[in-house]
């Protein structure tokens, strides 16, 4: 299966790790769009809210074009910030990509509560528990 890897920045160190897995599963990964610059965001916001907003827009445009080459996602969501499993704006927005366009979706760690509890339920996640043998 071809899944492509979504996640805040914060968890990218926890990636080798979980691609190894999945790898010696005979999954294809393709890692998130900053995963080779992950201070892309930061020098963008001390530009102009213009160029950061443009960067930004190139970014969903990019991952919605990730999503659709490949089969699922797996959402990497762990604590941050004190937050249980967490899941930020733009990873939701991804997973909201996911689900219009029929992918599967896979969660690493069961859904967050909050806010969006009821719109992650909503697209039927398959839920590992940390658990990559899951994923068929």
């Amino acid at each position: 299966m071809k899944i492509f890897l979504i996640c805040s920045k914060k968890f990218y160190s926890r990636i080798p790790e979980i691609q190894k897995g999945l790898e010696i599963g005979h999954h294809t990964i393709t890692l998130p769009n900053t995963y080779d610059d992950p201070t892309a965001e930061e020098r963008y916001l001390k530009l102009a809210a213009k160029k950061h907003a443009e960067w930004k827009t190139g970014m969903f445009n990019r991952s919605r074009a990730m999503i659709e080459k490949n089969d699922a996602v797996l959402v990497l969501n762990f604590e941050k910030d004190g937050i249980k499993n967490y899941i930020g704006g733009a990873t939701f927005i991804e997973i909201y990509d996911a689900y219009r366009m029929g992918k599967k979706i896979f969660l690493f760690n069961e859904i967050p509560n909050g806010i969006l509890r009821d719109e992650i339920s909503s697209f039927s996640p398959i839920v590992l528990n940390g658990d990559l043998d899951k994923i068929k």
